[in-house]
């Protein structure tokens, strides 16, 4: 058995070795994607928000002070 046969056969051990190994990478890719994706939401959210109140107020009628 080569060098590298015997690394990625991990000892025997490579069965419980790389499934560790993949969920570890798959977490920390997790971890990275979605506060991004989270951010981009909340700004289109936040965008939306901003023109919908920006749309009422240009519709709303100035209003008149009232007389005593």
């Amino acid at each position: 058995m080569s060098a590298l046969q015997h690394f990625f056969a991990m000892g025997g051990y490579a069965a419980y070795v790389w499934p560790a190994y993949a969920l570890f990478f798959a977490v920390l890719v997790a971890d990275t994607v979605a506060p991004r994706l989270r951010r981009r939401r909340v700004l289109t959210e936040l965008r939306a928000r901003l023109a919908r109140q920006s749309a009422r107020q240009e519709r709303k009628p100035p209003s008149t002070p009232a007389s005593p």
